[in-house]
């Protein structure tokens, strides 16, 4: 009975194992593989011909030569560890905890992710190129391809990172069913660590985008200098050089945008398109101006508008100057108040100083009530943050990182 027993156990270790090596195979022939072969093998070979020569293929693929080698060689790897176990070759190589703690500390994890952050760029950069005539033709004729298996090629991209997900369930199934203790810790650290990896590439994958939006804002943001902000500063020609200009790009740059988006700004009896931008301690309101005219080649961004925006070249021009989220009041306008003064799906951000005196005063309107809650949910909960933040540890107010506004 306890031969049977451990007859089980090593059967369903093996099977746990197989499983891992099986779906390996799938993942490296029926996508990688095809995503190489069939789509950018094709592609290198247009553009040979001159054809396509504009399109780039790292936006695409990313590291897709790497995959395909750190995948083949794991299977390898792999396979020889199974023939050893099974004693079907000599041995001596590496054990099984050995093997998977070694390629995934140093190659499966960082080649992953490495393809993972550039996924969200690929799609967008796959979505500008839809229009196309030539790129549409020559994706059609790839996915006709038999090895596709009708998969598209969003549907390979999109492969990696479910198989990276993947991977720590495969572990824990093959950690379950080890015998030793010390092998089943193992195994458990393991996927442990596949799950740290993942949890650091949601981070980056954050972090990238936060950064690539801001680095564009840098060159489109404008901030009028104060005697063109205020119309009663009177400052001579031969002393404005005294006056420190502004840089939006000290103020921006290691800053978190949380959201941004365009509402209509209520200016005395016009209504003006503006958009806004919420970083981690304050809020942008600029004027759009647009120039049509001025085409330009930007990385895609999540939000479409404002990628449009950008590759039209407009700029944003800051109103008055940045309210800090902690001398922010937000105010909703009820909808019997805004059916009445003409103003629906408004509300109103108030600008305080220090003696909590308004100093500004901007009513806003979305397009939709829903938009509207949602503007107003992502400024409180900003707020809140900043508070809960300033209450366990007080921002260092430096020349370059603190706001004009918590000074006044």
């Amino acid at each position: 009975m306890q031969r049977s027993c451990l007859f089980v156990a090593v059967f369903k270790r093996q099977e746990a194992i197989w499983e891992l090596l099986t779906s390996e195979c799938v993942y490296f022939l029926d996508q990688l593989m095809v995503l190489k072969e069939v789509f950018l093998a094709t592609l290198t070979n247009l553009q040979s011909r001159n054809c396509l020569t504009d399109v780039d293929s790292w936006r695409l693929f990313a590291n897709l030569n790497e995959l395909c080698l750190v995948s083949f060689g794991f299977l390898n790897n792999l396979l020889r560890v199974i023939r050893d176990t099974l004693e079907i070759s000599e041995g001596g190589g590496p054990t099984l905890l050995e093997l998977l703690g070694k390629a995934f500390q140093e190659s499966i994890c960082h080649c992953l992710q490495k393809y993972c952050l550039n996924y969200s760029t690929a799609l967008l950069y796959l979505d500008s190129l839809k229009s196309r005539e030539d790129f549409g033709s020559y994706v059609k004729w790839c996915e006709r391809n038999e090895q596709c298996r009708r998969l598209q090629l969003r549907d390979l991209l999109v492969a990696p990172l479910q198989r990276l997900t993947r991977y720590p369930l495969l572990l824990r199934n093959i950690a379950k069913r080890c015998q030793l203790d010390e092998e089943t810790r193992g195994m458990q650290a393991i996927a442990e660590q596949v799950d740290t990896s993942i949890c650091d590439l949601e981070g980056k994958v954050k972090w990238l985008d936060n950064y690539q939006k801001v680095k564009q804002l840098r060159d489109a943001l404008v901030w009028l200098p104060v005697w063109e902000r205020d119309k009663r500063a009177f400052i001579p020609e031969n002393l404005k050089h005294l006056l420190k200009a502004v840089t939006l790009e000290n103020l921006i740059s290691h800053r978190s945008l949380l959201h941004e988006g365009k509402l209509v700004l209520t200016e005395n009896t016009k209504l003006i398109d503006v958009y806004l931008f919420l970083f981690d301690e304050f809020l942008l309101i600029t004027k759009i101006k647009r120039n049509k005219k001025v085409l330009i080649d930007t990385q895609p961004l999540q939000n479409l508008e404002l990628d449009q925006l950008l590759k039209e070249g407009c700029t944003f021009t800051v109103i008055d100057q940045p309210v800090s989220l902690d001398r922010l009041q937000l105010k909703n306008i009820d909808q019997l108040n805004a059916s009445t003064s003409g103003l629906p799906h408004s509300f109103i951000i108030m600008h305080q100083n220090r003696y909590q005196q308004c100093i500004g005063a901007f009513i806003l309107q979305a397009a939709t009530e829903s938009a509207k809650r949602a503007w107003m949910s992502k400024i409180e909960g900003a707020v809140t943050a900043l508070l809960k933040l300033d209450s366990q540890q007080p921002r260092v107010k430096s020349s370059s990182l603190w706001l004009e506004s918590s000074q006044i």
